[in-house]
Order: C-alpha cells, then structure tokens, then sequence
C-alpha cells in the first residue's frame, strides 16, 4: 500500500484505522535501556561527529605521531617554580616544555620568541599574567593563559611543589587536544 498523498486521504484511513496512539517506545524497547542503546559503535558514531577522541588508547597512539604540545612555564625569577615545571613535564610524551621569568634579573628572561613558541603559556601567579599583558599585549592576545596559583615557597623540584604542578597543569595540557 502506498502513502496517501492528499490531506483527505489520510483523514480517510484515520478514521478506518481509528485512535490508533500506543505509548512512544525506543527502538522497540518499553523504556530505553541505555547498555542496549548506547553501543560501542554507537559510542566511537558520536564521539567522531564532535571531534572527541574515544577510547584513550587510540588518543595515545595519535599523541605518539602528532606535534607535541607546547607549554611556557613562567614564574618571576625562573629559579624554582617555573623550571621545576619544566623538568616534570619534559619528560612527557606529547609535551615539549620551556620555562621563563618575568623578572628583569631572572635567569632566563621571557621574551617575544617564548611566547609565539607556545601553544599553552602556564603562570605560576596573578602578577605574571598582568605583566605579560603588558609587556607583550599583542602576542599573548590570542594565546591561552592560564594562572595555576602557586605561591612563591618551594624549592626547585620539592616533592609538594611537583605535586601541585601535576595537579594543576595536567588537565590544562591535556585537555588542549
């Protein structure tokens, strides 16, 4: 049996048929069951059309063939806090790391060359972020910054001090992809 085409048609066959509403079903299930709905095919379908990356294994095995990920640490003096970040996240796959200060007697000045580096600038506090907007208003205009709130009393590669890093960077970093 074909369609009805016309509008009279189908007032037709809805009388002849008569209230014919059932309760709205999902696929052919009473309720959806989302471990029936949501399949893994279905799953990765999804995670394609929004740019995801699913499951974690094939993220790792793209992170192994991509361009690393370009973080600027930056501190006031470059002593402890920025080079420590340095260090723990150098030894990461998928990230290249450089650390700098922003302090005219730090051991190495940030400069224009840093930032158009980086993909991800990190500072360890407020006054970094404003001094960089200053100084370097243009360059930093389109470059993330994020402020990771770290105070000036650790020593270089303290255990706390690693870990604070760990906690605060690595989403940031990772969730760039």
């Amino acid at each position: 049996m074909s369609h009805p085409v016309s509008r009279a048609a189908r007032r037709a066959l809805a009388r002849i048929h008569g209230d014919r509403k059932v309760e709205p079903t999902y696929r052919g299930f009473a309720e959806k069951n989302w471990k029936l709905v949501y399949l893994r095919h279905n799953k990765l379908h999804r995670a394609r059309q929004l740019g995801k990356i699913w499951p974690h294994k094939e993220w790792k095995k793209l992170m192994a063939d991509s361009e690393p990920v370009k973080v600027l640490f930056v501190c006031s003096r470059n002593q402890w806090r920025s080079p420590t970040g340095e260090a723990v996240f150098a030894r990461v796959e998928g990230v290249s790391a450089r650390s700098a200060g922003t302090a005219s007697d730090a051991r190495r000045k940030i400069s224009v060359t840093d930032i158009r580096w980086a993909d991800l600038i990190l500072v360890m506090e407020d006054k970094h972020k404003s001094r960089l907007r200053a100084e370097f208003r243009q360059e930093v205009a389109y470059k993330p910054v994020h402020v990771l709130d770290i105070p000036d009393d650790y020593k270089y590669m303290d255990a706390d001090l690693v870990e604070l890093i760990r906690a605060k960077a690595e989403p940031l970093i990772f969730d760039q992809g």
